[in-house]
């Protein structure tokens, strides 16, 4: 890529379809070089924001990336923090090259800053091990680093969405993290926890219905079209709304059968980590035994089968909780959009939730507008779940330019 201006520069790592580039490059940055290996991707970023290399980045040398950027940005990819065995297996697994990768890149061409995004569960995983060793290797570079999970509901964006943001510097100062803007309401009342006592100069969460009733009505289709003169593009959804899944036949209250397992474990020598154990589960097991934030669940009929020749409890719930049926998915049953009040649930790289108004799944350009794309931001992909995909995995623009705002002013 070719320096256009003396704007602060970027080297996008892991880039997609470039939400979090785009955000940097609307508070005043330059993208001079950027990566992904996914093709549609790299599509739509050649589309919309520039140039960018389609390849793997282990297999592309520091030498042909630009020396001395200003920031280094990248969301990298976490499959090879899945644990399956033990922590340190997962910690030194092979796949981990990519987040490596980022650490080479970091190491080589020494920004002054840079951004890391990635899930909330990274910070779960073997127990915080993981996260530990991650900030261990950032600050070995010789990078002052902190981290924080940030909502972007909280910024303005029309979508519950948490996800870990950390930033590192080299020039001695304390890493800016934006401030919220936005609050919500927890059963009917302000949550304020994240604020300040001044809560006049905050504004309510953007709703799903503010962001995107607009397009409710509105036939979906390939091509682009006029609509209220404003031109609306990727306006394009799956209709199968009526798929079916195999459910339970009987209603049960988790925090009985909980209840009733906690009972059975208690007569018996297994403790929770054990019975993970026995079955090859990370963290399942526990939530068999608690019922507190509804963070509760019920063995499926296999683990039910597998529990009770450990636990040997009697017959009293054998029958509703193995006994499965094919169902039609009803809309609360699937992962149908029910906050339409509020922001949308976190928009993910697989099929979206269902339209409130019954007759689709979200559509591609509802999904860009929930995770804050401008509207002239036009997605390439052969198939729209490609797109779906490209925008699940993006970071919202919204809240990637609140994040470059308080970096830019220290560079």
């Amino acid at each position: 890529m070719t320096r256009k201006s003396k704007k602060p520069t970027i080297i996008s790592l892991f880039s997609g379809a470039g939400g979090m580039d785009l955000g940097f490059e609307q508070a005043g940055f330059e993208t001079i070089w950027a990566n992904d290996f996914d093709e549609d991707s790299t599509r739509t970023y050649k589309r919309n924001i520039g140039d960018i290399v389609l390849g793997d980045i282990g297999a592309i040398q520091s030498k042909d990336i630009p020396d001395k950027p200003d920031i280094v940005l990248g969301g990298f990819p976490c499959q090879g923090f899945s644990i399956a065995n033990s922590i340190r297996r997962s910690v030194d697994d092979s796949r981990n090259k990519l987040y490596k990768q980022m650490i080479r890149v970091i190491r080589d061409k020494k920004p002054k800053y840079f951004v890391a995004e990635n899930v909330q569960g990274i910070l779960s995983l073997g127990k915080g091990i993981v996260m530990q060793k991650i900030l261990h290797d950032f600050s070995k570079l010789g990078y002052q680093i902190d981290w924080k999970l940030l909502n972007a509901a909280d910024y303005g964006v029309p979508q519950s969405r948490k996800r870990v943001f950390i930033i590192g510097n080299r020039l001695g100062k304390k890493n800016p993290f934006p401030s919220p803007s936005h609050f919500g309401y927890v059963n009917g009342t302000k949550d304020l926890s994240l604020f300040e006592e001044d809560y006049s100069k905050y504004e309510r969460h953007v709703s799903t219905e503010q962001a995107i009733s607009f397009l409710s009505k509105v036939r979906t289709r390939d091509k682009s079209f006029l609509h209220k003169n404003q031109w609306i593009h990727n306006h394009v959804a799956d209709t199968n709304v009526k798929d079916e899944f195999w459910g339970r036949k009987y209603d049960v209250n988790q925090h009985d059968v909980c209840d009733y397992l906690k009972h059975w474990r208690s007569k018996s020598d297994w403790s929770v980590k054990r019975i993970d154990e026995y079955f090859g589960y990370a963290h399942t097991a526990g939530h068999w035994f608690r019922k507190d934030n509804n963070s509760g669940s019920i063995p499926n009929p296999d683990d039910w089968w597998g529990l009770k020749k450990l636990l040997k409890f009697d017959s009293k719930y054998d029958k509703k909780v193995t006994t499965f049926v094919k169902k039609k998915i009803s809309f609360e049953q699937s992962l149908r959009i029910s906050n339409w009040d509020k922001p949308s649930d976190t928009i993910t790289a697989t099929s979206p939730e269902i339209h409130p108004n019954g007759t689709r799944r979200l559509s591609v350009r509802e999904c860009a507008i929930l995770q804050s794309f401008p509207m002239n931001f036009i997605f390439e992909g052969s198939t729209f779940r490609s797109m779906h995909k490209q925008i699940g995995n993006a970071v919202p623009v919204d809240l990637a330019y609140k994040i470059a705002k308080g970096i830019k002013k220290l560079i």
